[in-house]
C-alpha cells in the first residue's frame, strides 16, 4: 500500500514573499485548510515542509510554508510534487479506498476471467470509471454496485460483472 499521497504541484511562485502556487491533485482543494505539514520532493528526495498560511486564487492554492520568506527561495521548487502521509490524509468512509491503493490491481470478471491491471480512475460527476486494459484495448467500467462487487485490499484483486455491451467496440 502507498504510504504516501500526492496532493499538488508547485507550478510557480506567487508574489515575492515566498508564497508558491499549487495546482492541487486531490479531490477537494479545500482540503488544504486542515493540512499543516506535507513533503515535497525535490531532485529525487523528499524535504518535509510546514504550511504558515492557504489561500485560493482560482483553480489554484496559493500556500506559504514556514521560513521560505523570499521569491528567491522556492523560485527553483517549480514542477516539485507535494505528497501528505497516510496519517495525514483525509479519512476514508465505510466501503471507501484511497484511488493509489487500487492502480495496478488485477481485474477479475465474476465469470473467471482476468482482464489485467487498473489503470486509472475517472472521476466523473455521477460516478467513478475504472480504466482496465484488456486485449490491447482500455474498457471502461463505471463504478457502480452492478459493475464492481468487489475490492479485495488483502487478496490484491477486484471483482467485477461487465454488464452487457461493455466489452462490444
Amino acid at each position: 500500500m502507498e504510504q504516501y499521497f500526492k496532493v499538488g504541484v508547485i507550478t510557480g511562485t506567487h508574489g515575492l514573499k515566498g508564497e508558491v502556487k499549487v495546482f492541487p491533485t486531490t479531490d477537494d482543494m479545500y482540503r488544504y485548510d486542515d493540512l499543516k505539514k506535507v513533503e515535497m520532493e525535490f531532485r529525487g528526495r523528499r524535504i518535509p515542509l510546514e504550511i504558515e498560511r492557504v489561500r485560493y486564487f482560482k483553480q489554484m492554492v496559493i500556500v506559504k510554508f514556514k521560513g521560505i520568506n523570499d521569491i528567491n527561495d522556492v523560485e527553483r521548487y517549480s514542477k516539485c510534487p507535494l505528497y501528505v502521509s497516510r496519517e495525514d490524509a483525509v479519512p476514508l468512509e465505510e466501503g471507501e479506498n484511497y484511488i493509489a491503493d487500487l492502480i495496478g490491481l488485477p481485474v477479475i470478471t465474476d465469470t473467471g476471467i482476468t482482464m489485467g491491471p487498473l489503470k486509472d480512475i475517472l472521476q466523473t460527476g455521477a460516478n467513478d470509471v475504472y480504466v482496465v486494459e484488456y486485449n490491447g484495448r482500455e474498457v471502461l467500467i463505471p463504478s457502480i454496485k452492478d459493475c464492481i462487487l468487489n475490492v479485495d485490499l488483502e487478496k490484491g484483486e477486484i471483482l467485477v460483472h461487465l454488464l452487457e455491451g461493455l466489452l462490444e467496440l
